[in-house]
């Protein structure tokens, strides 16, 4: 299983809690566990923070938004 150092863990609670709109969207459907797959969501990975991710099938998903928009996010 993905984790991260306990500031990302940290980080991704808060961001549990503070989703954006495409990502409430998104998980009102993910959270009724499509075709029997769950996912979680603000998963941490390393020092990164996956908006949802399935362990099952080993895939994330990244919405993008104002979040990826500041500066550096970009390039980083």
């Amino acid at each position: 299983m993905l984790t991260g150092p306990t500031p990302t863990v940290e980080f991704a609670r808060r961001l549990r809690r503070n989703l954006s709109l495409p990502e409430a969207m998104l998980w009102q459907k993910l959270r009724l566990r499509p075709a029997g797959v769950k996912f979680r969501r603000q998963h941490p990975a390393g020092r990164y923070v996956l908006d949802f991710f399935c362990a099952k099938a080993k895939l994330a998903v990244e919405i993008d938004g104002r979040s990826h928009d500041g500066a550096g996010s970009q390039d980083h």
